[in-house]
């Protein structure tokens, strides 16, 4: 690990194999801010305008990734994360652990593995109820991706009628979601989001995905994100443990655990397995998703 001073924030930590690269905010966060190749543009969004910013009691994006606790509700989802994080070097993995959130008593933690080779990251979110009642809730991650890609998502397994007499797939739609969006494609198989700067509405739909994959094609690289789907859980937004959020700044990929009722001292946590892939066109339908990204997904 290398301390570094990124964009104004200093103390920052960057993990290196020298194919990809994670850099990790210590002046506030718990955030991941940068996953990319080394030497390349960054995976993520960032927000020039908030570059080194840490203090008050505003909450900032500031871009990257980072961990929320669902169901969303103000202002208890909006906590500023402006203030300093811990840093736990380990063997193999770096810890960051974010300050009790007052009001909540929750604690965050973020541990980050990079894998000695490629460009693979396993990112373990952990929420700990510090606070003295038991808390319900459910671990949300959320990466916002830098502008004009797609965002893909698999639905439940497609069947024929007669052999399937109950529904299997749920779909969230929030009060803003357009359906007839240009920026949405509704497969057969796969649901697609493709980020556009010049479409100023915001859109956002919810899915549960036993496949327990999402990801995102940008500029010729495709982000994968993998987690564990629990299908006896109940997830929070109506059965979504897939999250898809976009508006003329960037797209969100987000991934959700089951709800969870936390007693005082206990913790629950959620694991979400990056890869990121050269020489990928951006899939515009379900043949493309088949041909273009599912072998990357299968290949991690």
């Amino acid at each position: 690990m290398e301390r570094i001073n990124y964009r104004g924030w200093p103390h920052s930590c960057r993990l290196s194999n020298g194919t990809a690269e994670v850099v990790m905010l210590v002046a506030v966060g718990p955030r991941l801010i940068r996953f990319g190749f080394v030497g390349q543009e960054n995976e993520f969004k960032e927000y020039p305008e908030l570059a080194g910013q840490t203090g008050g009691d505003q909450w900032r994006i500031y871009g990257g990734h980072r961990l929320w606790h669902a169901p969303e509700s103000a202002p208890r989802t909006y906590l500023p994360d402006n203030g300093p994080v811990e840093v736990e070097e380990h063997r193999d993995f770096v810890r960051l652990i974010q300050p009790v959130e007052p009001g909540t008593g929750i604690q965050k933690e973020m541990d980050v593995h990079l894998a000695p080779q490629g460009a693979r990251v396993q990112v373990t979110h952990r929420l700990r109820n510090q606070g003295p009642w038991p808390v319900r809730l459910a671990p949300w991650a959320l990466s916002v991706m830098a502008p004009g890609g797609c965002a893909i998502a698999p639905f439940p397994p497609y069947g024929a009628h007669g052999a399937h007499l109950l529904p299997t797939r749920s779909l969230a739609l929030w009060p803003y979601t357009d359906m007839q969006d240009a920026r949405w494609h509704w497969g057969t198989r796969h649901l697609l989001l493709r980020q556009d700067p010049e479409a100023a509405t915001p859109q956002k739909a919810g899915l549960n995905t036993p496949e327990g994959w999402v990801a995102y094609a940008h500029k010729g690289h495709l982000f994968v994100v993998k987690f564990r789907y629990l299908r006896e859980g109940v997830y929070p937004d109506l059965g979504s443990s897939v999250e898809l959020f976009t508006n003329a700044d960037m797209l969100e990929v987000e991934t959700l655990g089951p709800l969870a009722e936390l007693a005082p001292g206990a913790q629950v946590e959620h694991v979400e397995r990056w890869s990121l892939f050269a020489g990928v066109r951006p899939p515009a339908s379900d043949a493309e998703v088949e041909a273009e990204v599912l072998p990357r997904v299968r290949e991690d």
